[in-house]
């Protein structure tokens, strides 16, 4: 029988959890009503809402093809429901949120329109119930209560859609190489740094996929290798998390704390192609300096090229989009500069899986084991020949005796 893999294992602890966050979220309180009682809080950007959302309180977002990330976002907050202002699953490709949400026992309520907005606000004690959400006895809104069935439903539908959004990839690669030929083919635009890439090994985190597990596998590798240790705006904060001081942030700063900025890193912020930077300006008010990187890529694909353009001769991601699914997550636009940026940095790139699978210390066990060994059998010898031996070896005997007394006393 297979080990269980990590996402099994993460549906098992949040089964584990469920009984206990019922209780946290309302569920049969003393009023006696149905669904989920609890404090609303919302927001148009899903990841700004986590950075606030407390357990057991529900989620007003709008967020159309709900991606994986920020569902695991919400599970991580423990939401107590999600209240979707679009659907959740629109039909253009099979995005994995809202499964991820049901799978973690969070209600997902879809389609309510964006009147929820002006009828609502945040800290309102609203109640989640099947298709509706009440505040009081007052009807807010109603949409489309999400079931398990429902979602495989529509992502045995949204199948179909992948030929219409590969067409639409086709055409969007094709323009962002006209824009960004000169950066793809020559790193025309990409900046100096002071951080020194050439000849080491790169390790990019992105808040993304599995990024905690991730980072805590490759500890052996960061430990023996020591790789420039990059994080891609909320993915600096991932590293301090892990123990981890990063050397180079690289971003839009829309995700990233303060605590990060200031922690000593270089910083490289994220332009768009007209030298527009507007979190650069977050980062003056830090009193901190920082160069531009102008790119119409997303901010990892501009890490992954500023790592290749300075002579890394590995980097090592973590959190990145892997397969056409993922990719599509992040929205057509980012698809392109993705997949060129991967066809640039060439056989360079690893993700962290891979490193995890396939990286061994290069000092194993034994060899440690027989270093001890020879060393204990080097310093008998050196005792038993030397002139000093004479006096050493009483005294190592009368220790000896001493810690087999106390062995034997354990056990009589």
């Amino acid at each position: 029988m297979s080990d269980p893999s990590p996402t099994t294992e993460r549906r098992v602890r949040l089964a584990q959890k469920l009984p206990l966050r019922a209780l946290a979220l309302g569920r049969g309180r003393e009023d006696g009503l149905p669904g989920v009682n609890a404090t609303v809080r919302l927001d148009r950007r899903t990841k700004d809402l986590t950075k606030r959302l407390q357990p057991g309180e529900v989620a007003v977002i709008d967020h159309v093809d709900l991606d994986r990330v920020s569902a695991e976002a919400l599970v991580s907050c423990e939401a107590g429901a999600v209240v979707n202002v679009a659907p959740s699953i629109s039909g253009r490709y099979p995005n994995l949120g809202p499964q991820i949400l049901l799978e973690a026992g969070i209600p997902l309520v879809d389609d309510v329109g964006p009147e929820i907005f002006a009828k609502l606000q945040e800290g309102d004690q609203v109640r989640v119930d099947g298709c509706a959400v009440h505040r009081g006895d007052e009807l807010i809104v109603k949409g489309t209560e999400q079931t398990p069935e429902s979602v495989e439903t529509a992502l045995v539908e949204a199948k179909a859609g992948l030929a219409s959004q590969l067409e639409a990839f086709a055409a969007n690669t094709m323009e962002y190489v006209k824009r960004e030929r000169d950066l793809l083919i020559d790193g025309v635009g990409v900046p100096d740094v002071t951080t020194k890439l050439a000849g080491r090994h790169a390790l990019i985190v992105i808040r993304g996929y599995h990024y905690r597990e991730d980072i805590a596998t490759l500890r052996p590798y960061i430990r023996e290798y020591r790789p420039v240790l990059i994080g891609v705006d909320g993915g600096a904060d991932a590293l301090l998390e892990a123990g981890y001081r990063p050397d180079m942030i690289v971003g839009d700063m829309d995700s990233v704390s303060d605590d990060a900025l200031t922690c000593g890193a270089e910083i490289v912020v994220h332009a768009y192609r007209d030298g527009r930077a507007p979190g650069l300006k977050r980062v003056e008010e830090l009193g901190l300096e920082a160069v531009t990187f102008p790119a119409t890529a997303t901010s990892e694909d501009i890490a992954m090229l500023l790592a290749d353009d300075k002579g890394a001769s590995l980097i090592v991601a973590v959190g990145t989009h892997a397969n056409m699914v993922e990719f599509l997550d992040k929205g057509r636009a980012g698809m392109a500069s993705t997949f060129l940026t991967r066809l640039r940095v060439g056989s360079k790139l690893v993700d962290a899986k891979g490193v995890s699978r396939l990286y061994r210390s290069r000092i194993s066990t034994w060899s440690l084991l027989f270093l001890v060994l020879g060393a204990l059998v080097a310093i008998v010898i050196a005792v038993a020949v030397s002139p000093a031996g004479d006096v050493i070896s009483p005294l190592l005997a009368d220790r000896w005796h001493a810690f087999v007394f106390w062995l034997t006393g354990l056990f009589t």
